[in-house]
């Protein structure tokens, strides 16, 4: 069990209607599964004095992030629908960072890459994690293969000390092994899986 303390961070990465329900346009099965485990750990981080972030996709109705637009996913997490919402079951007690809100594509909670150029620029994560003296995070949320990997290597790239907790964290397995080979490329970072 991971410990919580005012230098860690427990970022819950993109716990969305479009996600984690069935009903979702990208549901990532067993998605709501992580609900009970993100609110477990809410509360015992918050109960430490730990720093509580979410992240959230939040696209424009048209992007090329989308496949009607030439990318790669249904649409999804459009800005103010029921698929982008958070889903109602989570806790909801920390700041939010918006990821996608132009357009970009926006699978690390700190970084956004726009999809035509390839051209990256922060989020405001990295920023709120060292405006509160924060050195390690501990990420859970959706999906393991693509938000949570993404964020977990940026956190590690940027030197915060990162955790994934297993149990807190399913992936969409586009191609079978998916989940694993991002496992593998989280260890190989320097991310411990708890």
């Amino acid at each position: 069990m991971v410990e919580y303390d005012a230098k860690t961070a427990l970022i819950v990465v993109d716990i969305q209607n479009d996600f984690a329900d069935p009903a979702g346009s990208l549901y990532v099965k067993g998605g709501e599964a992580v609900v009970p485990v993100a609110n477990r750990e809410i509360e015992r981080a918050k109960a430490a004095g730990a720093l509580v972030v979410y992240t959230q996709d939040w696209h424009p109705a048209s992007t090329p992030h989308f496949q009607k637009d030439g990318g790669i996913w249904p649409v999804h997490c459009v800005a103010h629908s029921w698929g982008a919402q958070f889903h109602p079951d989570l806790r909801v007690e920390g700041e939010v960072v918006q990821k996608g809100t132009g357009g970009e594509d926006g699978y690390s909670g700190f970084s956004v890459r726009d999809p035509r150029t390839g051209t990256v620029g922060p989020t405001k994560l990295e920023s709120l994690l060292r405006g509160r003296g924060i050195e390690r995070v501990v990420i859970i949320g959706l999906a393991t293969d693509y938000c949570v990997k993404e964020t977990a290597l940026d956190a590690a790239k940027l030197g915060f000390q990162t955790t994934v907790l297993r149990e807190g964290v399913r992936a969409v397995n586009l191609q079978a092994g998916d989940e694993e080979r991002a496992f593998e490329a989280m260890r190989a970072a320097g991310v411990r899986i708890e």
